[in-house]
Order: C-alpha cells, then sequence, then structure tokens
C-alpha cells in the first residue's frame, strides 16, 4: 500500500501535469473549423475509426451522411446499426465490389463517378455537419499513425469530432 509520501508525491506530480495539460489547452485559440480527416496505412482499422467518429457526431445530434464506395454488393454491419438512427444518417452504399472482383475497368470508373456525385451533394448539403467516405480510393491502404493532428495548430478538441 502506498505510503502518505507516495501519495502526495503523485498528487504534487498531477497538479503538475495538469497545469502543463490546461495551458496547452487554453493556448488553442481556433473553437472549430472544417477538417478533413484521412484514415490510411497498412493495418486494419480505418472503416472502424471512421464510424466511430461518425457515432460521436450523432451523439451531439448531427446529421451526418456516408457513401460506401465499393460495397454494393455487401450487407454490412455499419449500414445496419446506423439505420436504428432514421433520418439523422444518410447513408448510400454504392459500387459493385472490388476492382479485381468486377474486372471491367469502364463500369468501374462509371461507379466511382455515380458515388463521388453523391458524395459531392452530401458535402454540399449544409444541414450534414460529418461526411464518412468508406473505401473512396476502392483499395485498401491503412497506416494509423499520427502524421498531423489539427490540436497541434492551436484548434480546441470540437465535440462531435473528439468527443
Amino acid at each position: 500500500m502506498d505510503s502518505d509520501t507516495d501519495r502526495e508525491r503523485h498528487r504534487e506530480k498531477m497538479i503538475k501535469r495538469k497545469a502543463v495539460q490546461d495551458a496547452e489547452v487554453a493556448s488553442k485559440a481556433i473553437a472549430e473549423k472544417g477538417l478533413l480527416i484521412v484514415h490510411t496505412g497498412p493495418g486494419k482499422g480505418k472503416s472502424t475509426a471512421a464510424f466511430g467518429l461518425l457515432l460521436r457526431a450523432v451523439g451531439h445530434g448531427w446529421k451526418v451522411g456516408v457513401v460506401q464506395f465499393i460495397k454494393g454488393a455487401w450487407e454490412t454491419g455499419e449500414r445496419r446499426a446506423f439505420a436504428a438512427f432514421g433520418d439523422q444518417v444518410k447513408w448510400r452504399t454504392m459500387g459493385e465490389g472490388f476492382t479485381w472482383e468486377t474486372q471491367d475497368r469502364e463500369r468501374d470508373i462509371a461507379a466511382a463517378r455515380a458515388a463521388w456525385s453523391v458524395a459531392a451533394e452530401m458535402m454540399a448539403d449544409p444541414e450534414i455537419r460529418l461526411v464518412v467516405l468508406d473505401e473512396l480510393n476502392a483499395d485498401l491502404v491503412t497506416e494509423m499513425a499520427a502524421v498531423k493532428h489539427h490540436f497541434a495548430a492551436g484548434v480546441k478538441a470540437q465535440p462531435g469530432i473528439e468527443f
């Protein structure tokens, strides 16, 4: 069990840590800013991270949109789960599957253009505050490593984005 000295040392350390953290947060001048958030890299978890972000936004009452670029032929669990939120989530599953399965370049290009058109409409809709473009690149590229974060550039944590 910790001694009184250990507990006091820990408490003082946490007071200093809190002061440093509070100063860092206070130094951020930009309260809210439109962001482009890209999840990419060689590992799994990109869509999961994007749907976690979507769930936080829905939790804050935001209207959100999703365009799935290649999952048109699939019945996905995330689509079924987000259907419970009704009109708060505008969802479009498009495409015909992976390009190596369709093997028709012209058809794949047409499907990608159609999905992009839907995505552009969602991004232009002032009621929709967050749009997830799932599998936009039609390939699997996952690299979950911190490359750049808006907090380091002075943007405070935003409801629906970070929490």
